[in-house]
């Protein structure tokens, strides 16, 4: 018979009703009832759990109404004589049964004036019974639904009141059919019958037995017994059909990876998460054999891959192993750990409100261990605490959550990584070093980062670190091959197009970036004192900058994420219709990243914050010789709850881990900070592999001009600053200082006795000004610059030597009478060597022709008190950034880049989000 469909009426006369049942459900339809102004009289319910009262007595109570519970209504199939009384004595109009497990007899059904209407879980006269939804399933049936019929002393016999239909698609399960349809629209149908009944219009339609099924209770164990003879699709529909409780149930023999082991009892092993496998390759992993099939099943990445006897294959992604819930991949992984989380001030107070659920629900005090079930909780209580959590925060938190994480710990643990968008909960575990030094304990990876977890190369091949204060060996790192760089970027395209990360909004990345950007802050003497033990950073540098600059830089693009947006364009109409253009910003794809050695974790920062702002994912390549903050910012992404595939970070050589992700086909874009000369290897790479979107942050020789009117104290303070910040290991440095002839004498005279000041030393003593240079081989480069600069008749008026002690601490120097056709004049040292050269003020023409007489274009600078000769400067030069009255004054909010061979695209500021997004022009006509 077709469902019974009646219009909606609000109800002209209020009705007292008793409810009879129990469950959320029933107290989500006493709520609704009272809403639409019905008197309930009475509530009739289940015994206490223990401590634990059944919802509907609790929201019964709460307002005041009668509560009666009963353990049974008869004995001896009578009618107990003091529960009919009961019964009667609240004098209602009408009984609801919304859900009820108790047989209530005829005396209580018949009793009131309009007698009693109950709800069902099916179209009736289909699947009557108490297990109907699951036969909904097991059925195969392509419509689902519910009815409400007036109750008689039949098994869901009597005549139809209402009646609701809903598709049923060959992926849903008893959670989705209870929570998409059966749940919220079941309340509501029942709120509807009873208004019916209040204004008379209710029908009583007679059930036919024309396609009338009555479907045994799926109670009994031997009714969860999976019949392996069975075709592939009737097994997927069995699965589903006891998901999430019971569980559909075989038995195997013990196994593990190498074989079977005959030696122990064959153990009980419950299926969820039934999806037919659409995939036409095979999977590889291990096999797991299961009695009645005739090929063994396959355990995967993604799940079991179960291939039926005809020949359908179906992959499951839960498995329960003796009582204990495990994805399905995990089931030769003994003793998986769960996640330690970072947990912040917000996460703690949610975490005691979900305490607050767990108490109210098992009426026990909750420590961290309290077991859901083993306290008491039924599949009832399951859906309860669902809908409460997802009343206290918006996550998509499902029924399987809970049985596969039935500790308090387990589940505020999975609650707070969906809420941050992260599915995984496996623990952050490495192979690392531990530390005790500049008075902390310090922790870093020395693994490869790829899709979450850290792995070691397959090559096998490692990187050996030193320290450049003492040159002693840090650690060896992992170093990553070209299978490794094609396991990483297949990881980030599978997050890009399929992981949480392309599903969550761009608000919800937003918070993972602050989060993200928290945990760092956290962390930040930790991080400081690992850049300075790898690059050599001084500790005090690194902390403000470094890392400092590194945590504003992600808040700064963590809070452009929800505001990246299109416009919509003006154009002519094809009359007579019209037509509306618009555009949209879209992140591009895998991006590579390619950082130098100069500020590790700020480089990596100024590039990846944006990139993944923009909604990318992404595969860093950290230099080789200081990769130990990468690693541990990747630490910290997972703890953030960066979701698996986002963030991959592989230290390796350029020759091999750096081409292969320039030539790899599925990078849209890579980002590079380095010489100029790898750049154009890199650009020529990227063009032929797939025409990948480039920017590049290249070489400079930039130019600072001081002039005679200038402050000249703040003038040698800036000017030393320009070349000696960071050990002159710094992209923008003042390759070049041109100084007025008249103070040119004063200004060297005062900057060579301000740097006979500086404090060389070890960069984690407080004191220290100046540290070792990165590593041995760019000190060696430093010196053959000052050899070749005295050569070629340039006069080294200060330093250029290697400090007499342990470490590769270089003397700041200081040249003199350098004239433009130099090496010295021309070529980046990348070390704080400066090189002094004077000019006239009289012809300022000349002055900016020679700052311009460079292929690099990434910095200048000028000093002058007259803003027209500085204004006319910033105008002329040919330089990406220009400083008036300043040096070194970067700001994650302004752009960052260079013209010329100092590279192209920008980092920082709003222009940084435009090197990872795409525009696409949509017009539509109507």
């Amino acid at each position: 018979m077709p469902p019974v469909a009646v219009p909606d009426e609000a109800p002209k006369k209020k009705l007292r009703v008793a409810i009879i049942g129990q469950s959320t459900f029933a107290a989500e339809v006493f709520k609704l009832l009272q809403k639409d102004g019905h008197e309930v009289v009475g509530v009739f319910t289940v015994l206490d759990k223990g401590n634990r009262e059944d919802p509907l007595a609790t929201i019964a109570a709460q307002n005041g109404k009668p509560v009666f519970k009963y353990k049974t209504w008869r004995v001896k199939g009578k009618v107990i004589p003091e529960v009919l009384e009961d019964y009667k004595s609240v004098n209602a109009e009408i009984n609801v049964l919304p859900f009820c497990t108790q047989f209530i007899p005829m005396e209580v059904i018949q009793y009131p004036k309009y007698q009693s209407i109950c709800y069902h879980p099916s179209i009736l006269p289909r699947h009557r019974g108490a297990s109907s939804i699951n036969w909904t399933l097991i059925e195969g049936d392509t419509t689902c639904g519910l009815t409400i019929f007036w109750a008689d002393d039949g098994l869901d016999t009597g005549p139809i009141l209402l009646q609701r239909s809903f598709p049923c698609t060959i992926d849903d399960t008893v959670d989705s059919l209870y929570n998409k349809y059966l749940y919220p629209e079941g309340i509501k149908a029942l709120a509807k019958s009873v208004n019916l009944v209040a204004n008379g219009s209710a029908p009583r339609i007679a059930q036919t037995e024309e396609g009338a099924s009555y479907d045994p209770a799926l109670f009994k164990p031997e009714t969860h017994q999976i019949d392996w003879l069975k075709g592939g699709v009737a097994l997927h529909n069995f699965i589903r059909g006891l998901d999430s409780s019971p569980g559909a149930t075989t038995f195997i023999q013990p196994q593990h990876k190498d074989g079977i082991d005959e030696s122990k009892a064959s153990i009980e092993v419950k299926f969820f998460g039934s999806s037919l496998w659409e995939g036409e390759y095979e999977a590889e992993g291990d096999k797991l054999v299961i009695p009645g099939l005739q090929k063994p099943a396959v355990i995967h990445e993604a799940g079991l891959l179960i291939t039926a006897n005809d020949g359908v294959r179906l992959n499951v992604q839960r498995l329960k192993v003796n009582g204990k819930m495990i994805n399905a991949q995990n089931f030769f992984k003994a003793n998986e750990n769960k996640v330690h989380l970072e947990i912040t001030a917000e996460e703690k107070k949610f975490i005691e409100s979900v305490r607050d659920v767990w108490k109210a629900i098992l009426r026990i005090d909750i420590e961290n261990d309290t077991d859901f079930f083993s306290s008491g909780a039924g599949s009832m209580d399951v859906v309860r605490l669902v809908e409460e959590i997802k009343d206290l925060v918006e996550i998509e938190l499902q029924n399987e959550d809970v049985y596969m994480n039935t500790t308090f710990e387990e589940f505020y643990t999975i609650a707070i990584l969906k809420a941050r968008g992260c599915v995984g909960n496996k623990e952050v575990v490495y192979e690392g070093v531990e530390l005790e030094i500049n008075k902390m304990k310090i922790k870093f990876p020395t693994q490869l980062f790829i899709n979450g977890e850290f792995v070691n190369s397959d090559s096998g091949k490692t990187l050996t670190l030193i320290n450049p204060s003492d040159e002693s060996v840090i650690c060896k790192v992992q170093s990553a091959s070209k299978s490794d760089v094609d396991r990483a970027v297949n990881a980030a395209q599978k997050a890009f197009e399929e992981g949480e990360w392309s599903k969550i909004s761009a608000r919800d990345r937003g918070q993972l970036l602050f989060r993200l950007a928290d945990l760092m802050e956290q962390h930040k003497e930790e991080l400081a004192t690992i850049e300075s033990i790898d690059s050599g950073a001084v500790y005090t540098l690194a902390l403000k900058t470094h890392v400092g600059m590194s945590i504003d830089t992600w808040r700064y693009f963590a809070g452009w994420c929800d505001k990246i947006q299109g416009s919509t364009i003006p154009i002519n109409h094809a009359r007579p219709n019209r037509n509306l253009t618009l555009t949209k910003k879209e992140p591009i794809g895998v991006c590579a990243l390619i950082t130098p050695w100069n500020y590790p974790l700020m480089m990596l920062s100024w590039k990846m914050a944006a990139c993944l702002a923009a909604g990318n994912t992404v595969v860093m390549k950290p230099a080789a010789v200081c990769p130990l903050t990468a690693l541990k910012f990747a630490e910290l992404s997972a703890r953030a709850g960066i979701p698996p595939g986002v963030i991959n970070i592989l230290p390796g050589s350029g020759t091999i881990c750096g081409q292969a992700l320039a030539d790899h086909p599925l990078v849209r874009k890579l980002g590079f900070t380095g010489s100029t000369e790898i750049g154009q290897t890199i650009m020529r790479s990227c063009a032929v592999s797939n025409m990948k979107k480039v920017s590049l942050e290249l070489g400079g020789k930039s130019p600072l001009v001081i002039f005679e009117d200038c402050d000249l104290e703040k003038a040698v303070r800036n000017g030393m600053a320009s070349v000696f910040f960071n050990k002159g290991e710094n992209c923008i440095a003042a390759g070049r200082l041109f100084v007025e002839e008249r103070i040119h004498d004063e200004f060297v005279r005062r900057v060579v006795e301000e740097t006979k000041k500086m404090t060389i030393g070890d960069p984690l003593h407080r004191g220290t000004a100046h540290g070792p240079q990165n590593h041995k081989a760019h000190m060696d480069k430093l010196l053959e610059f000052c050899e070749r600069g005295v050569k070629e008749g340039a006069r080294l008026v200060y330093g250029g030597k290697r400090v007499d002690r342990p470490g590769f601490f270089f003397q700041p120097a200081i040249f003199t009478d350098v004239t433009d056709d130099m090496f010295v004049a021309k070529e980046e040292s990348f070390g704080p060597i400066m090189i002094i050269s004077k000019f006239s003020s009289k012809n300022i023409n000349d002055v900016i022709r020679r700052a311009n007489n460079t292929e690099y274009g990434l910095a200048s600078g000028v000093f002058t008190r007259d803003i027209s000769r500085a204004l006319q400067f910033a105008e002329r030069i040919d330089a990406g950034t220009v400083f008036v009255n300043t040096y070194n004054k970067t700001d994650v909010a302004a752009p960052f880049g260079g013209f010329k061979q100092s590279g192209f695209g920008k980092d920082l500021g709003q222009e940084a989000l435009n090197e990872y997004l795409k525009t696409k022009c949509v017009t539509i006509e109507y």
